[in-house]
């Protein structure tokens, strides 16, 4: 079958006929529909996680956010069978540690990313297998189109689980989210759909237009002004402040400024991860954070449960994921659509389609 093979940092991705993934008694394998092409995999392409342990080896098949139909089912396998509609969180789950029995299998204790590793290769190719089939599968209805559902991968599930599990937002909160790319444009979307007044901020115009476009009532761009957190903080009511604050990029300076452009209070989303320039440490305004009792928070993927909640949210017109997925390729692209993630001004979400 044909695959976008990995060859080392840095070096260009190829285009190979490899061997259709084997099928253990746990798991099933799916043929692809389609499939979202994701900073991740950039970020893990050009090395940016080798600080914390995430060493892609040449042969490695990237591509987190898919989905499909069912080709074949492994023994053990109950809840699925061929033709199933399918697709999966990108952190896979074993369904038993501690974590996983209380609902929380985004965080499971042993985890596996979907396309990080040699043991679970990705989704860049014709055909692709999952673990722990009947934890981590989700039924997808037939009438939503494959790039809507390819777009909820990493990129919305991360933001729409941590703006609607991991903080509050009540109704007329304000809301500023750091960074409009993919997690950023979900997350302005998904909190707009909560009722929040959403202000966008980012370097981009564009970018800024989209997000206002997907509901933020403002937008920032922050090459303009002088301060940031000022700048956010007088869009609010009464110039004190956002309630909720999302960060999406992994930056030591946007990081900084969503912490302290919160109201007393106020919760802090952080949805981007560093690069290898932080190296996950980022120094943080502390006595602030104590003394206007502000919170921070991560978020992580999503559990397979949640998916449901966005299928009726989409069916009741209250988000629409598609809106977001900016274009489509065929699988031949998708090296040269990775390039371009590292220029930083591709919009929205792009999603192979044609394998």
């Amino acid at each position: 079958m044909d695959a976008v093979v990995f060859q080392g940092v840095g070096e260009p991705l190829q285009l190979e006929q490899v061997d259709r993934p084997d099928c253990g008694p746990e798991e099933v394998v799916v043929e692809t529909e389609a499939c979202g092409i994701c900073r991740s995999d950039w970020h893990a392409w050009q090395g940016d996680w080798d600080w914390i342990g995430l060493v892609p080896q040449p042969g490695l098949i990237f591509g987190h956010e898919p989905v499909g139909r069912v080709v074949e089912v492994g023994e053990n396998v109950t809840r699925f069978s061929e033709g199933d509609r399918v697709t999966n969180p990108f952190n896979l789950s074993d369904g038993t540690c501690p974590y996983c029995r209380a609902g929380k299998a985004n965080i499971c204790e042993s985890s596996v990313p979907m396309g990080f590793v040699d043991f679970q290769k990705g989704a860049f190719a014709e055909e692709y297998s999952v673990r722990n089939a009947d934890q981590n599968l989700v039924e997808v209805p037939d009438d939503i189109p494959a790039h809507e559902i390819a777009g909820l991968g990493c990129r919305f599930a991360t933001a729409f689980h941590g703006v609607s599990k991991r903080v509050d937002i009540e109704p007329g909160d304000w809301v500023a989210v750091h960074g409009c790319g993919g997690v950023g444009m979900s997350a302005v979307h998904t909190a707009n759909a909560l009722g929040g007044n959403v202000i966008a901020v980012d370097i981009i115009d564009e970018k800024l237009e989209m997000a206002e476009e997907l509901g933020a009532v403002a937008s920032i761009n922050s090459r303009e002004v002088e301060d940031v957190p000022q700048a956010v903080k007088q869009l609010t009511e009464g110039s004190r402040g956002v309630q909720v604050s999302v960060e999406a990029l992994g930056i030591a300076e946007t990081i900084q400024n969503s912490v302290d452009c919160l109201a007393k209070g106020g919760q802090h989303l952080q949805a981007g991860l560093t690069t290898s320039e932080e190296e996950g440490e980022v120094s943080l305004p502390v006595d602030n954070i104590v003394w206007d009792e502000r919170d921070f928070h991560g978020t992580y993927g999503m559990p397979p449960h949640e998916y449901d909640e966005i299928f009726r949210m989409m069916d009741s017109g209250k988000i629409e994921p598609g809106k977001i997925v900016s274009e489509t390729c065929g699988l031949g692209d998708v090296p040269d659509v990775m390039e371009r993630l590292g220029d930083f001004d591709t919009m929205g979400i792009p999603v192979c389609t044609e394998f």
